[in-house]
């Protein structure tokens, strides 16, 4: 189970937030856990992606490709 951590923000921003995005979101919380995650994810995905094609790569110069 994680802790929680506390994040500072400046008002006006969580303001605009919860203007544009509120019915989205339940609150500025679950939309900056929902942004967060999908960052990672992301990242995670464009690793993946040099991976294969690193792999592509290392077949070419095998002559299997």
């Amino acid at each position: 189970m994680s802790a929680d951590r506390e994040v500072q923000l400046p008002a006006d921003l969580c303001a605009a937030i919860e203007t544009r995005f509120g019915q989205q979101f339940g609150n500025l919380e679950e939309l900056l856990v929902f942004v967060l995650r999908e960052l990672l994810r992301d990242e995670a995905l464009q690793l993946d992606e040099q991976e294969q094609q690193m792999v592509e790569q290392r077949l070419r110069e095998l002559g299997y490709l």
